[in-house]
C-alpha cells in the first residue's frame, strides 16, 4: 500500500487525519504490529485511545487489523498513553495507544509497545516497510475483549503513594483525556481538587494542552491566585506529562522536578543511577551526586531514556519535555498523574509546599528555542557543527564539549544546547547561565557558531 513516509517518527507514528493518518494505515499498522507480535510469540495486544475525535474510527479499525493477524486484543477503551501502558505492564506486555499526544486537534497517531519495550527508530521502519509491502501474516483466532483498567490503575497508585497531610491543589487538563481520571485519581489520595478543563473535548476549546508552553499555564495560574489551593498541576493531552505551578505563578521546569524526584528515590535507593537528556539544567547533575546518586546524561527521546534505564538498572529517569520516569515503586514508563501524585507525597511532608519548591537550585535559562530547517537538514547541520566546536577557541578547558546529541558546552558558570529534532525538521537550542550575564555570554557565542553553519538560521519559540 502507499503510505506517507513522514508519519513514521523517531519514537511513534503521527500525522494529519485524514491525509496521512486514517483507517487503511491504522488497519495496516494492526496487521504489520500484530505480525511482528506473534513472530516474537506475543499474543495479546492491549489498545487505548486518547480524547481525539477522529480517535474511535482508528482505534476500531487498528483493532480489525490486530484480529486478523491472529491477535487477541485487550481494548481498555479511552484511557490515558500511561493507562495503556499499565495494561501493557499487568494484562500483557504488547501494547499501541492512539494518540494525538501534544500535536493540534487534526493530527492524530500511534505510541507502540512490543513484547515489553517502546519502540522506537529502526523497528517503527520495519513496521513501515512491512506495510508497504503489504508482507503480513494473517492468521485465524483473533479475538477482541474489552476491559476497563482504571480501578486497577487508581488502586495501585493509591496502594503506594501516601499523602502526610491533605492538600488543595488546581488541576488543569486542558480538556485532554487526563480530565477523565485524573482528579478522582487525587480525591482518593486525599486532595481538594479545583478542575479546570476536566472534560475531554478533542477540539481543545479552551487552550492546548500542552503544559511546556507557558501560555497554556495562565488559566492555572490565575485560579490559584484567585483561591487558597497550595500549587497547581498541569497534564497534556494524553496524560504522559506533567507540569507544575507554584502559588505564586511560578513554573517549575521537569529538570528541577528531577532534583527533588532524585533526592527522594535516592534516599531509599543508594548509590542509584538517574538518567536525563541534554535538555536538562547543570543544577542537575550536582544535585543527584549530592544525594547519593550516579547522574548519567543521554540523548532526549522518551524511548531512548527508557531504554538506556533498563541498561542501567535506573530507579529514575527524566526529560526536560516533562516525562519523568519512576522504576522505584513504579514501572518505569511516563506517567504525569503518577509523577504528580509522587510530587505530592514529598511536599506534603513539609507545611508549606511552595517554600519546598521554590528553594530548588535555579539558574537563569531560555525555554526550548527552535531553528526550522528544510527536511533532512538539522543532522547536516549538527555534523558542521560537532566539525566546528573542536577547534573553537571559546569552548577550550575549562569548557567541556559533549556530542552525544547535537553539541552541548558546558563552562562553569553555564551551558549551551543545539541538537536536532527527532521528529520535526527543526534544530532544538537551549541556552541557561548561572548568571543573566553568563546566559547572554553563552546565548551570543552559541549563536555566532549557528550562524557559521547555518547563516539563515532563524530562531522561534519551540513548537512542541
Amino acid at each position: 500500500m502507499q503510505v506517507a513516509a513522514s508519519i513514521f517518527k523517531a519514537y511513534d507514528i503521527r500525522g494529519v487525519v485524514p491525509s496521512t493518518v486514517n483507517e487503511a494505515v491504522a488497519e495496516a499498522l494492526g496487521l504489520a504490529f500484530g505480525t511482528e507480535a506473534r513472530r516474537l510469540g506475543e499474543q495479546a495486544v492491549a489498545v487505548g485511545r486518547d480524547g481525539r475525535l477522529s480517535g474511535p474510527a482508528l482505534s476500531a479499525a487498528l483493532i480489525r487489523g490486530l484480529v486478523a493477524a491472529g491477535i487477541d486484543v485487550i481494548d481498555i477503551g479511552m484511557a490515558t498513553t500511561p493507562m495503556l501502558y499499565f495494561a501493557a505492564n499487568t494484562l500483557c506486555q504488547s501494547g499501541i495507544q492512539v494518540t494525538g499526544s501534544h500535536n493540534p486537534k487534526d493530527y492524530n497517531g500511534f505510541k507502540m509497545v512490543l513484547a515489553g519495550r517502546a519502540i522506537y527508530g529502526e523497528d517503527i521502519q520495519a513496521l513501515r516497510r512491512t506495510m508497504e509491502a503489504e508482507s503480513h501474516q494473517r492468521a485465524e483466532g483473533g479475538q477482541v475483549r474489552h476491559v476497563d483498567v482504571s480501578d486497577a490503575y487508581r488502586d495501585r497508585i493509591t496502594g503506594d503513594v501516601k499523602l502526610s497531610r491533605p492538600m488543595k491543589i488546581v488541576m488543569d487538563c486542558g480538556n485532554g483525556v487526563a480530565g477523565a481520571s485524573a482528579p478522582a485519581l487525587f480525591r482518593a489520595l486525599g486532595c481538594e481538587v479545583i478542575e479546570l478543563f476536566s472534560e475531554v473535548d478533542g477540539e481543545f476549546p479552551n487552550h492546548h494542552p500542552d503544559p511546556s508552553k507557558p501560555e497554556n499555564l495562565q488559566d492555572l495560574i490565575r485560579t490559584l491566585r484567585e483561591t487558597d489551593a497550595e500549587l497547581g498541576l498541569a497534564f497534556d493531552g494524553d496524560g504522559d506529562r506533567l507540569g507544575i505551578v507554584t502559588r505564586d505563578g511560578q513554573n517549575i521546569y521537569p529538570d528541577r522536578q528531577m532534583i527533588l524526584f532524585a533526592q527522594d528515590v535516592l534516599s531509599r535507593v543508594a548509590g542509584g543511577n538517574i538518567l536525563f537528556d541534554v535538555k536538562c539544567s547543570q543544577r542537575l547533575a550536582p544535585a543527584i551526586e549530592a544525594a547519593g546518586g550516579v547522574a548519567h546524561v543521554y540523548k532526549t527521546g522518551h524511548s531512548l531514556i527508557k531504554a538506556r534505564m533498563k541498561e542501567l538498572d535506573s530507579p529514575l529517569g527524566g526529560e526536560m519535555s516533562g516525562h519523568i520516569f519512576f522504576k522505584e515503586r513504579w514501572y518505569g514508563f511516563d506517567d504525569g498523574s503518577y509523577a504528580g501524585a509522587r510530587l505530592l507525597e514529598i511536599l506534603s511532608r513539609s507545611p508549606d509546599a511552595n517554600a519546598v519548591l521554590n528553594a530548588l537550585p535555579t539558574s537563569y535559562s531560555t525555554p526550548e528555542l527552535n531553528v526550522s530547517c528544510a527536511e533532512g537538514e538539522p543532522h547536516a547541520v549538527v555534523e558542521q557543527l560537532v566539525a566546528l566546536s573542536a577547534t573553537h577557541p571559546a569552548f577550550a578547558p575549562p569548557a567541556k564539549v559533549s556530542t552525544i546529541d547535537g553539541v552541548r558546552v558546558d563552562w562553569p558558570d553555564g551551558f549551551g544546547l543545539i541538537r536536532a529534532s527527532n521528529t520535526t525538521p527543526v534544530l532544538v537550542l537551549r541556552f541557561e547561565g548561572h548568571t543573566q550575564e553568563a546566559l547572554h555570554r553563552i546565548e551570543a557565542v552559541m549563536l555566532a557558531l549557528l550562524l557559521k553553519a547555518k547563516p539563515d538560521a532563524v530562531v522561534g519559540s519551540a513548537q512542541h
